[in-house]
């Protein structure tokens, strides 16, 4: 687990956020996610990650008072979805969420994804919704570097947080030193690349030297790169291990981590749903 002093960041709006969370993502019936949020919280966690997209706000709502612990003790991020965005609509669409959670406020409100048409209007409602004290800090998700450039020209206040697909095989390395330069913390979704890097020889050996598994690994890489996870699993054995990350990597283990990027993604690509208006499918190989 982690150290209390080390546990948390100090976002730019002078809030403070945990380094870990957990995701909830395909937790879709009321039973599991009782479960893994019991579970998640036994285990340190303190941040719970839906959206209004995963249509699973009320599940993790009902959970989390479930805990019966006073409701400052949660730090608890949501999303909206494209097709919730402009500025009417993200200003509804969020008091619903608020409804579904249960509570007056989120932590951390995210733009789910940019998208050309309503870029603008969807991040004045963020700031008035900041100002109304229904969302405590603002942000974005899966913003490239040009589009938080964008933002610049006419927000009032910058995204404390930029949630992108980050792991092994993704670095983003570039977007992560820019996000930092704006003091924006940069949090990782799918930080484990959804699976596809744990079988890595290299990050098994590692694995191995350390007495840890292949996720820990990846997670404390991120950590040391001085950026958020939200690791999702629904296996309580998992869940306890992603959050027992107390232990270092060397420089030359986050060297040879750094050097298997491919800029290969599990996800969308920003730009084309930013283009596109919405996600979309993807076309397996």
């Amino acid at each position: 687990m982690f150290e209390p002093d080390k546990s948390t960041y100090q976002l730019n709006d002078g809030n403070q956020m945990p380094i870990l969370g957990f995701g909830t993502y395909k937790i879709a019936k009321p039973d599991l996610m009782n479960q893994t949020i019991q579970s998640a919280y036994e285990n340190g966690y303190r941040m719970f990650d839906t959206a209004q997209y995963y249509r699973n706000e009320k599940m993790l709502g009902d959970a989390i008072r479930n805990l019966s612990v006073p409701r400052q003790d949660v730090f608890i991020i949501d999303k909206v979805t494209e097709m919730n965005q402009g500025h009417d609509l993200t200003i509804n669409s969020t008091d619903f969420s608020l409804q579904q959670l249960g509570t007056d406020y989120v932590d951390l409100l995210l733009v789910h994804w940019p998208i050309a048409d309503k870029f603008f209007e969807t991040w004045e409602a963020f700031e008035e919704l900041k100002k109304q004290g229904k969302a405590r800090s603002i942000g974005v998700s899966n913003f490239t570097r040009s589009q938080l450039e964008l933002l610049k020209t006419q927000a009032d206040e910058m995204p404390v947080v930029n949630q992108i697909e980050t792991h092994p095989y993704l670095n983003q390395a570039p977007l992560i030193k820019f996000d930092k330069k704006q003091s924006i913390v940069t949090q990782a979704w799918s930080p484990l690349g959804r699976g596809a890097v744990l079988d890595n020889p290299m990050i098994g050996k590692m694995a191995v030297h350390h007495g840890k598994t292949p996720a820990q690994i990846i997670l404390r890489w991120d950590i040391q790169r001085g950026i958020s996870v939200i690791p999702k699993s629904q296996n309580p054995e998992r869940i306890a291990q992603n959050a027992d990350l107390n232990f270092e990597l060397s420089d030359d283990e986050m060297s040879m981590l750094d050097v298997m990027n491919r800029n290969q993604r599990t996800g969308n690509e920003p730009e084309l749903v930013y283009e596109w208006g919405k996600q979309y499918k993807q076309f397996k190989k």
